[in-house]
């Protein structure tokens, strides 16, 4: 099976725009032979031609082995980090593909500027590819967004009538989206994502975005709001509230929050 066969993108494009937290990101094929296609939730996230944060070439490739880069990071799973003249490399593979990576995307120290290459024999040419596929879209943002520009929280996030945002934060099993489901039929609610929200401190306010990485409720908004209350969740014999000293709290909001823990500066 090819990489992107179940894959139902409706138009080909050869540039795209998408925003996600305030974020542009500039995705851009110069091969006619590269189809940019986008489909699922990420729709939501794409905007008008704009200047932009981050900007991304796509391409087709023959791509090979390691070639002797520093290796940071091991997902254990789909991707791995590497590290080489500054510049940082994601390499996916799958046992299912072969041997050698399906995917290489590299990116300069700042996550700024960035290819993503796609190796040709493993994909359909004759269909649209979203080279940004996850995890790599979040990957992304996580990165850039480390250096000081926000982080990523595993929470559902509500915005309520007066426009107030709530953060409801929680491991995985927590009970994210069953909360999500008891606000989305509310009238004058919005639930910006069940599973993955960022915050960014812009002028002296902390706002929470919604992003496109949704969990089992399958909710997700590009829309904002002003934070106005963190809750943490836990499962209990019945509901109710408990203050938490602010020690207690930051302690429960890094354990889940998706900082590069390979990256020092950005744990700093």
């Amino acid at each position: 099976m090819k990489v992107g066969d179940n894959k139902q993108a409706s138009e080909g494009l050869s540039k795209v725009f998408i925003k996600i937290a305030d974020v542009i990101i500039a995705l851009q094929s110069n091969d006619r032979e590269f189809a940019l296609g986008i489909e699922g939730p990420i729709q939501k996230f794409l905007v008008e031609e704009r200047d932009s944060d981050i900007r991304i070439q796509a391409s087709w490739d023959h791509l090979l082995k390691e070639d002797g880069s520093w290796k940071l990071f091991d997902s254990g799973s789909l991707w791995q980090l590497y590290s080489k003249n500054g510049s940082y490399f994601f390499r996916f593979a799958s046992s299912t593909l072969g041997s050698l990576p399906y995917k290489v995307a590299c990116f300069n120290w700042d996550f700024t500027e960035g290819e993503v290459l796609l190796n040709r024999p493993y994909f359909d040419p004759n269909k649209p590819i979203y080279p940004l596929e996850y995890p790599l879209d979040e990957l992304l943002l996580t990165n850039f967004l480390a250096l000081g520009r926000g982080v990523e929280i595993h929470a559902c996030g509500v915005v309520d009538s007066l426009g107030r945002g709530h953060l409801f934060v929680g491991k995985s099993g927590a009970g994210k989206s069953t909360i999500a489901r008891m606000w989305e039929d509310e009238s004058d609610f919005i639930v910006l994502s069940d599973d993955r929200i960022i915050l960014r401190r812009i002028e002296n306010t902390i706002w929470m975005y919604g992003t496109p990485w949704h969990g089992d409720a399958g909710l997700a908004s590009p829309d904002r709001a002003p934070l106005k209350t963190i809750y943490f969740l836990e499962k209990g014999q019945k509901h109710e509230l408990i203050s938490q000293k602010p020690a207690d709290s930051v302690t429960c909001l890094f354990a889940c929050s998706f900082p590069p823990f390979y990256n020092r500066d950005a744990l700093n």
